[in-house]
């Protein structure tokens, strides 16, 4: 009597993690989640330094889902869902690198209120028939820098010249809303009324007016400078 031979299957039986597997998956995940929020919200590391640790930690959280709780690797021939693993992760770390590159030169050469300057400047308008039209050349003048730090001005006062730039750096965790004059007595320089600078911003204008001139945080009365502009 010959024995009937049974069919054998040849549908490769799913993967699945064990329960340990899935709860170590979690604690790492939310971990690689944490600390970079952590890193964002305390400023442990300077801009750029923040940006590539933050991919960095995105990729790891990436390798966590796809090992932990999609089980990549432990079929038998993973090597499809491995190449196409990679093939999205470069993607989606050119898209971002693009896209941190495109907005940074955006922002260079379009801040604000220096539009109108660096138009001016790159022109070399400076004189009209003769008379002061209110702003340089392009390339001249020496740049001098305050830092707002701990509710401070460094220096509290600057002697520059006609031609050189100002700019104003807030190194605190507030926005400073920088304007020109007394606390109840406005004014303007050049026709710059001042603007809100956010942490870790700069505001920079070109100093056109001789004289002294005063400037002041509307929102801290204890942030006040001034700047001599001499011929």
């Amino acid at each position: 009597m010959s024995k009937q031979l049974q069919p054998t299957s040849t549908t490769p039986k799913p993967h699945h993690g064990t329960l340990t597997s899935y709860v170590v998956g979690f604690v790492l995940s939310l971990l690689f989640t944490l600390v970079p929020y952590y890193a964002v919200v305390h400023k442990s590391f300077t801009q750029n330094t923040l940006l590539l640790a933050i991919m960095a930690f995105a990729v790891v959280q990436l390798v966590i889902q796809v090992v932990f709780f999609l089980h990549l690797g432990r079929e038998r021939k993973p090597r499809f869902n491995l190449f196409f693993l990679v093939s999205t992760v470069g993607i989606i770390v050119f898209i971002v690198t693009a896209s941190v590159w495109i907005m940074h030169n955006l922002h260079y050469n379009m801040m604000g209120t220096q539009v109108t300057d660096k138009i001016a400047a790159d022109e070399a308008v400076h004189q009209v028939n003769g008379v002061q039209a209110g702003t340089c050349p392009a390339g001249t003048g020496t740049s001098y820098k305050i830092e707002l730090k701990n509710d401070q001005p460094a220096p509290s006062h600057v002697d520059a010249h006609l031609c050189d730039t100002l700019i104003i750096v807030n190194l605190d965790d507030a926005t400073r809303q920088i304007n020109f004059g007394e606390h109840d007595h406005h004014g303007t320089y050049a026709g710059n009324p001042g603007e809100a600078i956010r942490p870790y911003r700069s505001m920079a204008f070109r100093l056109t007016e001789p004289g002294t001139y005063k400037f002041h945080d509307h929102l801290e009365d204890r942030i006040t400078g001034d700047f001599t502009v001499s011929q």
